[in-house]
């Protein structure tokens, strides 16, 4: 990976050794992560990557540059955009419901009372549309959110490695069996109404598969990442790649840095999961990230392969929310999100930023991002060519304010 002299790309260099030094200080030095590693890019070259820090504590493992993370809901831009290569293909507009495709979805019915298995519903005022999926407004949730029967339910529907599925474990069910079970439920809203986070991106991922005849897997790899050349991208990490697999830490009441889950052998990432999760199931490398967020930059194309279209793009990152409202003011109350900001809405896949002085940071309006649940984040800035990657290992995702810090650090490192 080549680096080039920020100053060029009108970057200040001694800024963002400051940004380095700060992570540093303030996070690895004192326990708080394991390790941390960031790149900058602008107009088009790589300015700033960084490893600092440990990819795995026990160990005494450093980070190096090809560190295999786990990047969880940054699952989710990739799965979009697959999806979205079969919209380009004429295979269903975003306004089919659902149950075209898979019809275990048709008729939905709302929640009124009642927890599992015994509810009271009332019919959906719509159908579900593809769309609602890909903006997360279709009605669905997650296990993890700990705040209506209906979550409650999605953890009694399926168990996990350690039995009831209540963390960030993937259910053993393949994408079918998964699509059904969740279609067995009853919706938190009719499709439309709210924002909530969920497995919607799941659902897409199944909608890939019926859609292309391929297993999520192999579409991926065939449409995205060779072209792209992600060679270190996939749902599980190779024989030969384990050694540079990071482990996963969690932040408890009593400890800053709890193991979570190795970076050996012996974790559940070193073997192909039966669920083949769109929503948060893939492994990366910054690199290889970053090869994905340049070719969205780009409008589509890297190294001469195109991925999508420019006018796609513009369509998955505008704001899908109604009226233009911003998740937190169309969320439901509590609802967990890799990113809670006011003043950014949601397209297809990506937050959007939709009003600069509500999100309290710096950045431009139309910068598209998200993150995952091991704390890791990413950024596109097309009005200033930037793109901006976060990776490190630390569970839940928002404990600290690190995406913050270096969205606020890496622009005020510009000189033009």
């Amino acid at each position: 990976m080549k680096i080039s002299n920020p100053e060029k790309s009108g970057i200040s260099k001694s800024k963002l050794l400051t940004m380095e030094k700060f992570f540093e200080e303030k996070y690895i030095q004192n326990g708080k992560l394991a390790g941390i590693q960031t790149l900058v890019a602008r107009k088009g070259k790589i300015v700033h990557f960084k490893s600092t820090g440990l990819r795995d504590v026990e160990n005494k493992k450093k980070i190096e540059k090809d560190t295999i993370f786990r990047i969880y809901s940054m699952t989710k831009p990739i799965t979009s955009v697959a999806l979205m290569q079969l919209f380009e293909k004429g295979l269903f507009q975003l306004a089919d419901p659902v149950s075209k495709f898979l019809p275990e979805f048709k008729n939905p019915r709302v929640f009124v009372s009642g927890s599992f298995p015994h509810f009271m519903t009332r019919p959906a005022d719509r159908d579900i549309t593809v769309r609602d999926l890909l903006t997360h407004t279709a009605g669905l949730t997650y296990g993890f959110h700990y705040r209506t029967n209906i979550d409650h339910a999605y953890r009694k529907v399926w168990t996990g490695p350690k039995g009831d599925n209540t963390d960030f474990s993937f259910p053993p069910l393949n994408l079918d069996d998964f699509s059904k079970s969740i279609a067995s439920l009853p919706l938190e809203f009719s499709p439309g109404d709210k924002w909530n986070y969920s497995v919607a991106t799941d659902i897409c991922g199944r909608l890939i598969e019926v859609l292309s005849g391929k297993n999520l897997d192999e579409y991926f790899s065939e449409n995205i990442f060779k072209p792209l050349k992600m060679k270190d991208t996939g749902f599980f990490v190779q024989k030969n790649k384990i050694k540079r697999f990071a482990a996963c830490y969690e932040r408890t009441p009593k400890e800053y840095l709890k193991l979570q889950d190795t970076g050996s052998s012996k974790s559940g990432y070193s073997s192909l999961p039966l669920h083949l999760s769109g929503g948060g199931g893939l492994v990366s490398t910054t690199e290889d990230y970053y090869n994905f967020c340049q070719m969205l930059l780009n409008g589509g194309t890297l190294n001469g392969k195109r991925i999508l279209s420019r006018k796609t793009i513009e369509l998955m990152t505008s704001n899908h929310l109604p009226e233009n409202q911003d998740m937190v003011t169309m969320g439901s109350e509590g609802s967990f999100s890799e990113i809670r900001y006011k003043g950014v809405g949601f397209g297809l896949g990506f937050g959007v930023n939709i009003d600069l002085a509500d999100t309290q940071n710096s950045g431009s309006i139309g910068t598209y991002n998200w993150g995952g649940a091991a704390s890791t984040f990413f950024w596109i800035d097309p009005k200033e060519d930037l793109i901006c990657i976060l990776m490190t290992q630390l569970m839940p995702s928002g404990y600290y304010p690190i995406r913050m810090q270096m969205q606020s650090m890496v622009y005020s490192a510009f000189e033009d």
